[in-house]
């Protein structure tokens, strides 16, 4: 059967209100249904019209009229139209990823590559991106476009055996949970109220796995971390303001310093020139830098030039001690971050006041 009522899932979604649709083949169904109805005509229609209900109300209506279901999987980003090929086993993409698996063990380098697939009908173009193209096929396919295993790079570390296809990292990170007694979205929406429900108990199930992992027993010892996390953060922040000033001071001094010595010679011409008013007309900027850089340097103390190059060593290990600053000031931050996170998460599952009730031992 090609063609079912789109009016159907308007009526089953949303019984009281106009139906103006006709009958449509099942992509424009499908798609205009759930767009055009759900999304523009019926947008502040509570939970029985949210997306996931309408989504499975045309899943069933598909099923009961012999159509197809498209299911939800990790093939996103693709038309209908190509995930319906790569189903079939139609798709030019499916076949070229078939074709490079099978050449790739074969080759004994890219080029060899390129020749077996040659041998098997592909049309190769080499540009910015390789492409190739089957027999019958319209337009070139580049190989960047079939996923990570399949650009010119990664066929080449898998033709030497040293390519490690990445795996997406799982989300593991703690976050805050949902006021659902004061969030509006989730009085408005049955949906998000759903997820939002299923959002806490996975962040509360994460703080309790944070709080036995760091040995906290009881919210006394949560305070007290969070407090010494704090205080260590904002000790790293002082530590690392402290170097950075240092090192501006540093910066200026060795400038001083290096305009000195290098202005000196000038300086000692000066002093033995017969006519020195002319001399210092020509030489006048060069001259008022040096004697700021020398009143500087006497406003600092110093009677004579320090050592360049112990300023210069000084200057790249107190940079090198900044850098390690940074980093202990950012894990820190980081860490004052997390614990804040648990401490609102804690507050928040045993309706505890900050500062108030102490919650007892777990």
């Amino acid at each position: 059967m090609q063609w079912f009522s789109g009016s159907a899932l308007a009526l089953c979604c949303l019984p009281s209100s106009p139906v103006t649709l006709r009958s449509w083949p099942l992509v424009k169904a499908r798609c205009i249904c759930r767009r055009w109805v759900c999304i523009n005509q019926f947008a502040n229609v509570p939970a029985a019209g949210s997306y996931a209900y309408i989504r499975r109300t045309s899943d069933r209506l598909c099923k009961e009229h012999g159509l197809s279901v498209v299911m939800p999987g990790q093939d996103r980003g693709k038309s209908y139209a190509e995930w319906d090929a790569h189903r079939k086993g139609t798709s030019w993409k499916a076949k070229l990823k078939a074709a490079i698996d099978a050449a790739i063990p074969q080759a004994k380098d890219f080029d060899d590559f390129l020749r077996l697939l040659q041998e098997q009908g592909y049309e190769v173009k080499r540009g910015k991106y390789v492409s190739f193209r089957a027999p019958g096929q319209e337009r070139f396919t580049r190989c960047k476009t079939l996923g990570e295993a399949y650009t010119e790079e990664a066929i080449i570390e898998r033709i030497k055996g040293r390519f490690v296809e990445r795996k997406p990292k799982e989300n593991r990170k703690i976050s805050l949970r949902i006021d659902l007694e004061n969030s509006i979205k989730a009085q408005q929406s049955a949906g998000y109220e759903k997820w939002a429900k299923l959002h806490n108990l996975k962040q509360a199930a994460r703080t309790l796995n944070f709080l036995t992992e760091h040995e906290i027993d009881s919210y006394p010892d949560l305070e007290s971390r969070v407090a010494e996390i704090t205080a260590a953060s904002t000790e790293a922040a002082a530590a690392l303001k402290a170097a950075e000033r240092r090192l501006a001071e540093m910066a200026v001094l060795i400038k001083d310093v290096t305009t000195c010595k290098e202005l000196h010679s000038l300086v000692q011409e000066y002093q033995r020139a017969a006519d020195k008013k002319q001399f210092r007309r020509k030489h006048e900027g060069t001259l008022i830098l040096y004697e700021v850089a020398v009143k500087v340097l006497k406003e600092q103390g110093f009677q004579k030039l320090p050592n360049l190059y112990a300023l210069k060593a000084e200057y790249k290990q107190l940079a090198e001690q900044k850098d390690q600053m940074q980093r202990q000031y950012i894990e820190a931050k980081r860490q004052m971050q997390e614990y804040g996170i648990i401490k609102q998460n804690v507050d928040g599952i045993l309706r505890t006041a900050p500062g108030k009730e102490q919650m007892q031992e777990r």
